[in-house]
């Protein structure tokens, strides 16, 4: 009776103890519970650390990170992904390890990647919202914000299915760019005489975090069917409704024939497309002009199918057949109002919209695996599926220009001859004597 008695009372001592434990998790995780540092790229030069930080080294991480991120202050993308990066860094740092990024080494940044595979489930949230919002006139941070964001893909979102927290997962891609970014940050540390060393640099065994990668990485990009049923969707609507979609065919058009980004369509810091963008050479040949990825200006070559398109839209915005110099009307104008459209979720959902329709259209006729295939497909399709039309006609050196590669070895991704002759060859193989028979 004594000994059951003993026992229970250790039982209870350690269920009391486990208890305990994990109250002090939650107020430690509550505690730990992260809020924004950067604010929105026009606010980056004027911010100041925000007064819930009370770690004494966090003033001199704060600054320096960013006057990192004020580098990038001309390219809305690149200054996104870059705080994205910096912003986690800094609160694991800070909140997790209790230490200066400055002092960091590279065991800490081990520790830090297989934190970000595995971070805690109130780090995460299930939407990206603002950092910071206003409220009684003040700018405050956003106590929805969390550092990581889980997400689903498009198809199960139009099943009505949520993100999971406890199912966020961190892609090998996503790794690549924590060692890309986190790489530029400590060169900059460096060469500003914050630091001495480049943590990055010292791993030497980065295969343990991303596979190397042997033949051609797969190009996402629309079938011949999904693009020609894209492509007369857009026709189509314009065809029936003008007012509309118009806007909507030229969009399509412009994103396919010359590969565009969609940043590229929309108005921002460091570009403004202009009819005038468009321009004819001494010898009668059209080009457009743009500003895309690195704030680099090129040069696109205009097909005639993409000049007949120019002419439609232009023929429906009231204007002359094709563009003068001086034509400085805005590429795309806004529905109301005056100026160009500077919003790219706007040109996500038009042309999201022509996606839908056409996946209708391919499941009321049968073709069930390519409307499955088409509801995956996002705006940046469209420029890797021009891509790989024309570089099966084109010289690989010219797609690579209009497209804006820095090398050709990143047009090569889109060259699936190869592919296709290595499946042809060995769709014949057999694998027992049998088949031989079979065949015959």
């Amino acid at each position: 009776m004594e000994k059951n008695s003993t026992t229970n009372r250790a039982k209870s001592t350690a269920l009391l103890k486990k208890s305990s434990e994990k109250n002090k998790l939650k107020t430690s995780n509550k505690r730990l519970l992260p809020l924004a540092v950067f604010d929105t790229m026009i606010k980056i030069k004027k911010l100041k650390l925000p007064s819930s930080i009370k770690f004494d080294f966090a003033k001199n991480d704060f600054e320096a990170a960013r006057d990192f991120l004020k580098e990038y202050d001309g390219n809305q993308s690149t200054f996104n992904s870059y705080r994205r990066e910096i912003e986690r860094l800094l609160q694991w740092s800070w909140l997790m390890q209790k230490k200066s990024v400055l002092k960091i080494a590279r065991d800490d940044i081990e520790s830090y990647i297989n934190f970000c595979k595995n971070p805690p489930v109130t780090w995460i949230g299930v939407a990206k919202v603002a950092r910071f919002i206003e409220k009684d006139g003040l700018r405050i941070q956003n106590s929805a914000w969390r550092p990581f964001v889980a997400t689903i893909s498009k198809t199960a979102t139009k099943k009505g299915k949520n993100p999971n927290t406890n199912k966020y997962s961190l892609s090998e891609k996503a790794v690549r760019e924590i060692f890309a970014v986190l790489s530029s940050f400590y060169n900059f540390l460096i060469q500003e005489n914050y630091t001495e060393i480049n943590p990055l640099l010292q791993i030497r065994q980065k295969s343990k975090y991303f596979r190397k990668r042997q033949g051609l990485t797969v190009v996402r990009k629309l079938s011949e069917l999904q693009w020609d049923t894209v492509i007369e969707i857009a026709n189509n609507l314009a065809d029936s409704n003008h007012e509309k979609h118009e806007r909507t065919l030229f969009i399509m058009s412009a994103l396919y024939s010359m590969y565009l980004r969609v940043s590229e369509l929309v108005a921002n810091d460091r570009w403004l497309p202009k009819m005038c963008d468009f321009y004819k050479d001494h010898d009668g040949n059209w080009w457009f002009k743009t500003v895309g990825k690195g704030n680099k200006e090129r040069q696109i070559a205009v097909s005639d199918s993409m000049l007949k398109s120019l002419k439609r839209w232009r023929k429906y915005l009231g204007l002359t057949a094709l563009p003068s110099i001086d034509d400085y009307t805005p590429l795309i104008p806004r529905d109301r109002g005056n100026g160009a459209i500077s919003s790219t979720n706007q040109i996500r959902n038009i042309v999201q919209y022509c996606f839908d329709q056409a996946v209708i259209f391919l499941n009321e006729n049968g073709f069930k695996e390519e409307a499955i295939g088409l509801q995956s497909a996002t705006v940046h399709w469209l420029r890797h599926t021009g891509i790989s039309d024309d570089v099966k006609r084109r010289p690989r050196e010219h797609v690579r220009d209009d497209a804006g590669h820095s090398s050709s070895i990143t047009t090569d991704k889109y060259i699936d001859v190869d592919l296709r002759e290595r499946h042809a060859s060995a769709k014949k193989k057999l694998i027992n004597r049998d088949d031989i028979v079979e065949e015959r």
